[in-house]
């Protein structure tokens, strides 16, 4: 890391800065340019788990872009539910909260926003699902000779892959089977008796999570500056392993040295957490010193799954970029 970037130095008590701040000049946009990078650390594309870097940024936009994802980014949930029937002990209310924040896996980039006070939804702004279950006994209980609920009854937990969908319009041959309906199956629902029985009609239509939480396309979307550690002399023997100790595990290794000396060494600074043990110990405050570099933020994003948390982060760099262009337009008209 650049020792003369701008950095955030954490005291025992208290915290001081290097330098003033690069984001006090004026903005200049060939050296933000030059300076800026995007580098991505770790994709996982099963999880829907990715973390990168942004390098050369001020703390504003950065922060823009987390709030972005989080609330203007859309995606597709269920918006009502009409009860046809439901005797199981779930209050109406409790059920269709509940339905609403089972994840969809439509891709919201293929459908309208619904026009406010309009009732009826069409094959471009609606996806209709329907949840028809009931329980009974399971005549062929007593020959299992079982206690288990799972043997007694049929259908005695209702589970999202339960939700079926009903296509509108042409959407039968716009999308598959496999592209629409809840990202797991395995969601559990509620928990039935013989007798118990739900008839749901569920539409879903495409929303922001400014409006409601069910709507946001991740699960957490967070960053943090990027930790700079630096070793100012050095530490053998036991104080080695204390001073190890003293961070989280990989930050701090213990070499052996060709001579059998133990040496403490920076591995890597990127996960440490900001514990300030090190002050608990008069022999090593002074040997090390903790920061955080100014204009160097670590991003983790981890997405609902209708949408990869890299697609996600592009759509929140394409709304920021329409949110300018609408206010320059704005501002061109005064």
């Amino acid at each position: 890391m650049d020792g003369e970037k701008p950095r955030v130095i954490l005291n025992e008590f208290k915290i001081t800065k290097n330098l003033p701040s690069s984001f006090t000049d004026a903005f200049d946009m060939k050296k933000f340019k030059k300076l800026f990078k995007v580098v991505i650390v770790r994709r996982e594309a099963e999880n829907y788990e990715i973390e990168f870097d942004l390098i050369g940024i001020h703390p504003a936009l950065a922060n823009t872009f987390r709030r972005l994802m989080l609330s203007d980014v859309p995606s597709m949930a269920i918006e009502k539910v009409h009860m046809h029937n439901n005797t199981s002990i779930i209050q109406d209310e409790v059920l269709a909260h509940r339905l609403g924040l089972i994840p969809l896996k439509a891709d919201p980039r293929l459908f309208n926003f619904k026009v406010p006070g309009k009732k009826e939804g069409t094959e471009h702004d609606t996806l209709e699902f329907e949840l028809k279950i009931k329980s009974s006994y399971n005549k062929e209980a007593n020959k299992k000779d079982s206690s288990r609920a799972e043997d007694i009854y049929k259908n005695n937990k209702v589970f999202s892959k339960h939700i079926k969908w009903i296509p509108i319009g042409n959407q039968k041959e716009a999308f598959k089977d496999k592209d629409v309906g809840p990202i797991h199956d395995d969601i559990l629902i509620a928990k039935m008796r013989p007798g118990h029985e739900l008839d749901l009609k569920l539409i879903a239509i495409k929303g922001v999570g400014k409006d409601h939480a069910k709507f946001s396309p991740v699960c957490t979307a967070f960053y943090r500056l990027h930790p700079h550690i630096k070793l100012l002399r050095e530490v053998e023997g036991e104080a080695a392993y204390r001073l190890q100790k003293c961070f989280s595990a990989g930050v701090i290794d213990v070499k052996e040295e060709p001579n059998g000396r133990k040496v403490a060494v920076l591995r890597s600074a990127r996960y440490d957490t900001g514990s300030r043990n090190v002050f608990r110990y008069d022999d090593l405050k002074d040997a090390v010193i903790m920061s955080r570099i100014q204009d160097h933020f670590i991003f983790t994003v981890e997405s609902v799954g209708a949408l990869q948390p890299d697609e996600i982060f592009i759509e929140a760099v394409t709304i920021l970029k329409n949110k300018c262009r609408s206010m320059l337009d704005e501002l061109s008209t005064l």
